[in-house]
């Protein structure tokens, strides 16, 4: 299975999902989405498997409480998708692309031993 993990290199989530693949020894490439922006399809095909552009979004973040209130309810996809590629780091992360289908967004230790079937 292939497995691209989509992140930040200095996200403290992302460096423990990679570490449990490490731990696992599953294979894996790492791509940091800030210096490598992902192409607008990419981004409204993450949004369609996460539940939404919502669902795609960590409103939690610093990043999101400080963009203007205006930038903050994109009124459709083409400003969601130019919010993302200026602002990847507003992405839920770790982005975990399996396979041909597979997706998921988030670490845990029990989320990944499910989508990776290791250290039951």
């Amino acid at each position: 299975m292939t497995t691209t993990i989509y992140g930040l290199k200095n996200c403290d989530t992302c460096k423990k999902a990679t570490k449990w693949l490490d731990r696992f020894e599953v294979p894996y490439t790492f791509v940091d989405y800030r210096d490598n922006r992902q192409a607008p399809e990419t981004l409204l095909a993450w949004s369609m498997k996460a539940g939404g552009w919502d669902a795609l979004i960590n409103k939690s973040s610093t990043t999101w409480r400080q963009l203007p209130d205006n930038r903050k309810a994109p009124g459709s996809e083409a400003e969601w998708k130019l919010l993302l590629k200026e602002y990847p780091q507003l992405i839920r992360r770790p982005v975990v692309v399996t396979g041909g289908d597979g997706f998921s967004q988030g670490f845990s230790d029990n989320g990944f031993k499910k989508i990776f079937g290791v250290g039951k």
